[in-house]
């Protein structure tokens, strides 16, 4: 399987681009701080499916998707905290993590696929 053939791999490399464009408004302040983690974990997420998918196996697969869902929920936390911050507006957010939890959803159903092969 290519990654690059998987609509959650797409759809993470949009929410890599939207992150990209929230945080460039965040305040220099956080440059080595929030701005950098959030885009790490952002980052990750299309990185981990595209690595599983090169592997020889749907079990170390697996483990790469697992790994992306994981800094899913780190995004969306760290998307909280910057409102929190006042960094960025809750109506803003909520898009951002409905694209999110969307792309969650994704995930799951590529794991359990991924766990009916294993």
């Amino acid at each position: 399987m290519n990654h690059k053939d998987l609509e959650v791999w797409k759809k993470s490399m949009e929410l890599v681009i939207d992150i990209y464009k929230i945080t460039q408004k965040f305040p220099d302040t956080e440059k080595f701080g929030l701005i950098n983690q959030i885009r790490r974990a952002a980052v990750s997420v299309p990185s981990n499916i595209a690595e599983g998918c090169a592997r020889n196996s749907d079990k170390d697969n697996l483990r790469f998707v697992d790994i992306a869902c994981g800094s899913l929920a780190e995004i969306e936390t760290q998307l909280l905290i910057s409102v929190q911050l006042g960094y960025y507006e809750m109506n803003k957010a909520l898009l951002v993590i409905d694209k999110i939890d969307n792309i969650g959803r994704m995930l799951s159903g590529l794991k359990k696929h991924l766990r009916n092969k294993v």
